[in-house]
């Protein structure tokens, strides 16, 4: 399997800066999205901060074991990474002033043959779209998904709760944070979907879906999911990944020009 990344961020129509970030590395397959908060720019510390820093360790990592890593120890790394750049971005914290309360959430994607190893933490997403079906396969670390869980409300009922941005993890706010990688199986064409809040919180699931199955260029696919969040009020930054899941034996091309951390 060969994975292609497009994507592309925006400060969106309100913001007036953007603390989203995000990385692909096209050699190893490692894809990480992070969503700052934290007032005077510190989000956009934070977010860096985790994307650089993680990214940095798993690339590292893969590059010395070669391919074929072991499930077991690609996971535990995954999850060592994460508490790296969390205890990071605390330690920024704690000696800037202006760095104070700021934190990130995080999705980090890591494609190796026909798997996807996810971690993620706080409300940034993983989408898969299949056979024209679109399920979300993060699920939100927040208080209203909690709500949710547990019968209290509904799903439709939280998607439009103002208290949906309550989070019940993220990096840079507690030293001990719980993590964990789930693996899933990939099949050709599959495509999958990382973003940041501000696409969700604008866009429901049912236009994501349509945008996403439009028989256009994925680069063109891409753009209209953050124009339609503008378009909708463009509330927040909003940063969407599109990694599309291609057959090696007809796959041309893995490398899309322009891409690099943001």
């Amino acid at each position: 399997m060969n994975y292609a990344c497009y994507a592309q961020t925006d400060q969106g129509l309100i913001r007036r800066n953007n603390e989203d970030c995000f990385l692909f590395d096209d050699s190893f397959g490692v894809a990480v999205l992070a969503d700052g908060m934290g007032g005077h720019n510190a989000g956009e510390v934070a977010s860096g901060l985790a994307t650089r820093s993680i990214s940095a360790a798993l690339t590292h990592w893969l590059a010395s074991v070669g391919s074929q890593p072991h499930p077991d120890v690609l996971c535990r790394l995954m999850m060592v990474s994460a508490d790296k750049a969390n205890q990071a971005i605390l330690h920024a914290a704690a000696n800037n002033p202006a760095c104070k309360g700021m934190g990130t959430t995080v999705v980090v994607g890591v494609f190796q043959g026909d798997q996807l190893f996810l971690m993620h933490v706080g409300d940034s997403r993983c989408y898969r779209l299949r056979g024209g079906e679109l399920v979300q396969i993060t699920k939100d670390h927040s208080v209203l998904q909690e709500q949710v869980d547990a019968g209290l409300i509904t799903q439709a009922h939280a998607a439009q709760s103002p208290g949906r941005h309550l989070l019940t993890r993220a990096l840079g706010v507690e030293s001990r944070l719980p993590l964990e990688v789930k693996i899933h199986q990939v099949v050709a064409d599959d495509l999958y979907l990382m973003c940041s809040d501000g696409l969700t919180d604008m866009v429901d699931d049912a236009s994501i879906a349509s945008l996403m199955s439009q028989d256009t260029e994925m680069a063109t696919r891409t753009s209209a999911l953050v124009h339609l969040a503008n378009a909708k009020g463009g509330r927040d930054n909003v940063t969407v990944m599109l990694i599309h899941a291609e057959d090696a034996s007809t796959s041309q091309d893995t490398v899309q020009p322009g891409l690099a951390d943001y």
